[in-house]
């Protein structure tokens, strides 16, 4: 599989240039210049397959003459000693919990495949320096858990200005680790500004062989195509009619890691893009023209996005063939007391605890299913720890959630090894003074 730039169609590169230098030189962002059908494994899987075996199975055969069976096989084992979980609710729902993962988040299996496969690109030429910006807790949580002691790597997180979250000091550069919190005397966007000004100040980036952990890299998102095939695989056989996933949606990636799934041959009749009220790209899903808003506060924070980071990705299907996606992606919009409804009647109906963001994609699909115009089976991608609600659960259901001790970890406060200016100087300077 190659890559090029969503803003020009040469040149093209390997999987690993785009990896490991993650940012085109044009500043748009990689996606695959082809696709390949992987009906062949997908199709003939059966519901006993794990999630390292499909893995292994089919990235060697995506990835063809950068990624062998063999090696393929030590990634799967490498980054996943978790998996997916799907839940048969009933003959036209499902539910596929993703917070299995360490730091109970969906981008846990994007990020431990990215960390398994750069260890395996590098293993015999160099080294790497990732850079991460992390908004809270669990994204930095994520990126040292998947990164730590991984062989030629150092795994710089940039936080913004408060209090840094979820690690282990002991994992740090200083004490011997190959772990750099930085604090950044701004906010998230500057933090997400300065990493795209490393990647691209040549000089430096080659110096330290720098590339980002954020969804950015295409090797973060791609990866995440594997567990909707997952769902299908577990599925089909149960199957009665026309398969959809309705899919929260702030940044767009895990959206898009589904229209790349299906890109691969897997067979689903559309994907809901289940919104709160920011309504990051409904318009434009609808054929308008994309105009960013001021962001609102919502009881779904992560899904508070005004400017998709994933924007120019999504517009690159839309303008290969808009007809056919717009009869592909149906944007839903749920404002937060439909939230709570949903959280709600989940627990009522079905027995399941949903997290507010779990909640936003469940109440869409339920609305879509109510529609005269849609039917068949809708899987409901549940992309977070309930338990990180646990107020929230209580006061809407009467249920309290057993907090993991993983989860409760995200709490603990940590002093960063550097506070700086958010500045490119100062980043070069904190990077070169600690490693």
């Amino acid at each position: 599989m190659e890559f090029r730039s969503t803003r020009s169609a040469e040149p093209l590169v390997s999987f690993k240039d785009a990896v490991l230098r993650c940012l085109p030189p044009d500043g748009g962002l990689y996606i695959p210049a082809s696709v390949t059908d992987m009906r062949q494994f997908f199709l003939y899987m059966d519901e006993d397959t794990s999630y390292p075996e499909l893995v292994a199975t089919v990235a060697p055969s995506l990835l063809q003459g950068e990624l062998n069976p063999f090696s393929a096989a030590r990634v799967a084992e490498s980054a996943f000693d978790f998996e997916p979980e799907l839940k048969i609710l009933d003959d036209s729902l499902s539910v596929l919990n993703l917070y299995n993962g360490p730091t109970g988040v969906f981008k846990d299996f994007g990020i431990a495949f990215l960390a398994a496969i750069m260890e395996e690109l590098i293993k015999n030429n160099g080294r790497a320096m990732i850079l991460c910006a992390a908004r809270s807790g669990g994204t930095g949580a994520s990126i040292a858990h998947s990164f730590y002691k991984r062989k030629g790597m150092t795994a710089v997180i940039l936080y913004p200005a408060g209090t840094v979250h979820g690690l282990d000091p002991a994992l740090f550069v200083p004490q011997g680790g190959n772990i750099l919190p930085i604090q950044i005397e701004g906010n998230f966007d500057d933090c997400q500004q300065l990493i795209r000004n490393a990647i691209h100040d040549r000089p430096f980036a080659e110096r330290y062989s720098i590339t980002s952990a954020n969804a950015i890299n295409v090797g973060r998102l791609l990866p995440q195509a594997f567990y909707y095939l997952y769902a299908f695989v577990k599925i089909k056989k149960k199957l009665c009619g026309d398969l959809s996933f309705s899919v929260p949606s702030g940044n767009f990636g895990n959206l898009i890691a589904g229209l790349y799934a299906w890109k691969f041959g897997m067979p689903v009749n559309g994907f809901i893009a289940a919104m709160n009220t920011n309504n990051a790209f409904g318009e434009y899903i609808r054929g308008e023209k994309f105009v960013p808003r001021p962001v609102v506060s919502t009881i779904s924070p992560a899904l508070d996005v005004s400017n998709p980071a994933n924007y120019s990705r999504l517009a690159a299907f839309y303008q290969e063939s808009p007809a056919v996606m717009q009869n592909m992606v149906f944007p839903e919009v749920i404002d937060d007391g439909t939230t709570i409804a949903a959280m709600e009647q989940a627990w009522k109906d079905y027995g399941i605890i949903l997290d507010p963001h779990g909640a936003v994609a469940f109440a869409a699909a339920k609305r879509c299913l109510g529609s005269r115009d849609f039917g068949g089976h809708v899987v409901v991608m549940a992309t977070g720890h309930p338990a990180k609600y646990a107020d929230l659960v209580f006061k809407v259901t009467g249920q309290r959630v057993e907090v993991p001790e993983n989860i409760a970890a995200l709490q603990n406060e940590v002093d960063p090894v550097a506070v700086i200016p958010p500045s490119l100087d100062s980043l070069q300077a904190a990077i070169a003074s600690c490693c």
